[in-house]
């Protein structure tokens, strides 16, 4: 699993973040080193700015209401949700993503537009890893769409190829033929990376943000009308919208993989989405989400940064975090 760490050097460089001039070591690690980054500090305020500048230059661009603040919110889960406590393979270690197979996968189609989208900023601040930049840039994008503010470290390291990837078929699909099968898919997924129902909900939630393409997933459609917001409004539609598998599109039949529309057929969702007010034990926690936006955003942010960090070898005490 780890015979590839051979090649790389057994000690790294701790990266480091500039705070009012000076410079905090944040990461150490005695079995792997980050092959690309150099010793130069890492200037985390002003990576998270040209992050921002990206998204928002984007979005003036496109000029449609679309952004690439869902891309890159799922650029960072992608890159993090492969990872299994069983063995410790995968997560966000590595950016693997940028080789094959882990960029082939039909789970990240579309990925390659966030990843190209954030070259500028990695050619900029080369210090900066590209594992640390994919998952910081989720965080930037969160936060810029009026979301909680997530805690982040540095300390991510990158592979010089794909050859640590783990197995295809650790990231969610969006269904399994079933409720029932649907639902223990979801909870397979979520369980092997060490989350419970309470945390899986929480994170199904950023769902309120971006879209679903036809070119890349084969869905359709935004979850809600305010794609670029981070809200509970996700949580809100699916209780009180009527959801009907989708039959038509532009007035055409539908011939997308079964999906569910609201009444107007503008907005969509998933049947993993559904298995959420399908399921008691999720839908009690969809529900309190629905009535609680203060809860929600605390309990995202702590499973979406517990998310970014899984099979990060980061030392375990007195680490700094960064906002």
């Amino acid at each position: 699993m780890f015979s590839s760490a051979a090649r790389v050097l057994s000690t790294s460089v701790a990266p480091a973040i500039v705070v009012g001039g000076a410079s905090l070591a944040l990461y150490s690690s005695p079995l792997i080193s980050d092959v690309h980054a150099s010793k130069a500090e890492v200037d985390l305020k002003a990576v998270r700015q040209d992050i921002a500048d990206v998204i928002e230059n984007d979005m003036e661009k496109r000029g449609d209401g679309t952004s690439l603040i869902g891309t890159l919110t799922r650029l960072a889960w992608h890159c993090s949700g492969t990872y299994s406590k069983e063995d410790g393979s995968g997560g966000s270690n590595g950016a693997r993503m940028r080789f094959d197979p882990e960029a082939s996968w039909v789970a990240n189609a579309g990925l390659g537009v966030a990843r190209e989208a954030l070259e500028p900023v990695k050619e900029k601040h080369p210090e900066i890893s590209y594992a640390d930049l994919y998952t910081l840039a989720g965080v930037v994008a969160i936060e810029e769409a009026g979301g909680p503010t997530i805690p982040f470290r540095l300390g991510r390291v990158d592979m010089e190829s794909g050859e640590t990837s783990p197995p295809d078929g650790r990231l969610p699909d969006a269904d399994k033929g079933s409720r029932i099968k649907t639902a223990q898919h979801v909870r397979d997924i979520f369980y092997r990376m060490g989350f419970n129902d309470r945390e899986i909900v929480a994170l199904l939630g950023a769902h309120a943000l971006g879209r679903c393409h036809t070119d890349r997933s084969g869905y359709w459609g935004p979850w809600d009308f305010s794609e670029n917001s981070f809200s509970t409004e996700y949580f809100r539609l699916l209780l009180e919208e009527r959801w009907s598998p989708k039959m038509t599109h532009n007035g055409k039949p539908w011939t997308g993989p079964d999906q569910y529309e609201d009444s107007t057929g503008k907005l969509m969702m998933l049947p993993s989405d559904l298995v959420l007010i399908q399921d008691p034990k999720f839908k009690k926690y969809v529900e309190m989400y629905a009535k609680d936006e203060d809860l929600f955003f605390a309990d995202f942010a702590k499973a979406f940064a517990k998310l970014l960090e899984l099979g990060v070898p980061f030392p375990s005490k007195s680490w700094f975090r960064a906002k």
